[in-house]
């Protein structure tokens, strides 16, 4: 005889079970640093279930089409790289962990932001718009107001 509560518990367990069938299979990537200058020396730990220090992988630095694999140091799990940056901006980059999956990272400004480059203090290019809208209100003021009557 078939029963619904059983039937619902063998669902409900199959639910719960395959997100640990699948597990297994990723690893956490620590950095030494994040990059600042067009040229990066950087260590990747990386660790099995953030644990395990991970053994003979290829982990790689991704910047746009560019690879730049990461060498083992001695230490286990962790891999060195050296990145360098085609010029200057804001760059994202990416770690191939060398085991499952590929780590996005926030992206990096490299050497100074273009607006700023050469120049200290405020913008004051920011103040035109601003003074601009004074002087037309001041302008539309001036030609509204009434003229006083010659008597």
């Amino acid at each position: 005889m078939w029963k619904p509560a059983a039937a619902l518990a063998a669902v409900a367990a199959l639910l719960l079970a395959a997100p640990a069938a699948h597990a297994g299979g990723w690893a956490t990537v620590g950095l030494s640093s994040t990059p600042t200058a067009r040229t990066w020396t950087v260590d990747l730990t990386v660790l099995q279930h953030g644990r395990t220090p991970m053994k003979n992988i290829e982990p790689a630095v991704l910047v746009g089409d560019r690879r730049f694999p990461a060498a083992p140091t001695g230490r286990p799990g962790v891999y060195r790289a050296h990145v360098v940056f085609p010029s200057d901006g804001r760059w994202t980059y990416r770690i191939e962990d060398g085991f499952t999956r590929v780590h996005t990272y926030p992206p990096a400004q490299i050497g100074a932001p273009a607006a700023a480059a050469g120049r200290s203090g405020p913008d004051l290019r920011l103040l035109l718009p601003g003074a601009a809208l004074l002087l037309a209100a001041a302008a539309l003021i001036a030609i509204r107001r009434p003229q006083p009557q010659a008597a």
